[in-house]
């Protein structure tokens, strides 16, 4: 899908908040996004891909290209990373590249792009002190962190989490939009 909409860049993570991967696909849509998917390795085992493929018009992107070989995606105006887990945040605040979607973000964040983190974790990860540092880590470059009272509170461990307020997302994209 090539139009005139702002290209956002969804970083997937493997967590049960992705199976909802295809609604939030939609409701970037509707906020005016050209989505583009890029999933962590383990990720497609929680979402429907050939959905998410079919609403983007593009492929979901797991593994980094060939260097010859052209990008199937434009480039991006904006990334969110949703869901984020504990992994995924730890190592992209230490600057680790070593899938896709920590490269996408670790150069995300060098390029000064629009960055919005939804973390998906429980409270005692939360309560870490590596990912402590990390979100502040990720902050102080300018990472919109989804993370605290009134955003998103991680619930305990075994519980199932709580829902995912997506508005809050959808408000931090457009406001990074503009």
């Amino acid at each position: 899908m090539t139009d005139s909409r702002s290209v956002l860049y969804l970083i997937v993570c493997a967590a049960p908040r992705a199976k909802n991967t295809s609604k939030l696909v939609r409701l970037l849509h509707a906020a005016d996004w050209d989505v583009c998917v890029i999933a962590t390795p383990s990720a497609p085992a929680f979402f429907d891909v050939a959905e998410v493929e079919k609403l983007t018009g593009r492929p979901v992107r797991t593994h980094y290209k060939d260097p010859v070989e052209p990008d199937v995606f434009p480039p991006a105006d904006a990334i969110a990373i949703c869901p984020a887990t504990f992994n995924t945040i730890n190592k992209w605040a230490l600057g680790i590249a070593d899938t896709l979607a920590l490269g996408v973000l670790t150069e995300g964040v060098g390029m000064g792009k629009p960055i919005v983190a939804a973390p998906s974790l429980n409270d005692a990860q939360a309560a870490h002190p590596a990912f402590t540092r990390s979100v502040e880590q990720l902050r102080q470059t300018g990472v919109n962190v989804l993370l605290g009272p009134g955003v998103y509170e991680p619930t305990a461990p075994g519980t199932g989490g709580r829902d995912f307020p997506w508005n809050l997302l959808i408000e931090a994209l457009r406001r990074a939009r503009t």
